[in-house]
């Protein structure tokens, strides 16, 4: 007798299976459309990506090596469209290899290209902190006041590896302008800064004592 209900529940349950798999039988089939149809996007799209990756690695490795000076504006032209290409790796060595080498002398522009990369580009947290520092030293000469530590506040407040450095390019900035109360103001928040740079500190602590000690 158990085993006569024991078969007469397992048909009962293979039976509710069956109706189910046959009632919703559109609905399953279009589901697993959906997820093949998923599967085979995300693939494409991965594809997608490491393809551009080496197209974008190919053109920099082949226009930073060809580099002289008798080619400077393609040079340029392929560098700045490497930049807006907004790669998290390339982009940014495009526009260092800009500056270090003096392909564009309209400081804007450069400023622009800088923002690609801060605003429009997913980089790492502290790669976007040290492109940050990079255009506070690119502008650090020419700028305002106010205009540096606008630049370099996202850093300045923050926890960043760079902090330090930020606050020792404000600091040489204020005395540069013989500023010295501000310059020690920064130098001293070096001094007590837990995780500053070594080197940083050291450089920090010397102008101090040398130049700055009452």
């Amino acid at each position: 007798m158990d085993e006569d209900i024991s078969i007469i529940n397992s048909n009962t349950r293979n039976e509710k299976v069956r109706n189910y798999f046959v009632k919703n039988k559109n609905k399953i089939i279009l589901l697993i459309i959906v997820l093949v149809i998923s599967l085979v996007a995300a693939y494409s799209y991965d594809r997608h990506k490491v393809n551009q990756k080496k197209l974008v690695s190919n053109k920099f490795n082949l226009t930073t090596l060809e580099y002289i000076d008798s080619n400077k504006d393609n040079t340029l032209s392929s560098l700045i469209d490497i930049v807006n290409k907004k790669d998290p790796t390339y982009s940014p060595l495009a526009l260092y290899f800009i500056i270090d080498n003096k392909l564009l002398s309209d400081s804007k522009k450069i400023n622009d290209l800088f923002e690609v990369l801060i605003e429009q580009t997913s980089l790492d947290k502290e790669i976007k902190n040290l492109v940050i520092y990079k255009k506070a030293l690119f502008n650090a000469d020419g700028a305002q006041e106010n205009d540096l530590l606008d630049i370099l506040n996202p850093l300045i407040n923050s926890q960043s590896v760079w902090k330090s450095h930020a606050l020792y390019l404000m600091a040489e900035y204020f005395y540069s302008k013989n500023q010295n109360q501000k310059s020690k103001e920064f130098y001293n928040q070096i001094i007590t800064l837990e995780k500053s740079n070594p080197d940083i500190k050291q450089q920090a602590q010397k102008r101090l004592n040398r130049d700055l000690s009452e």
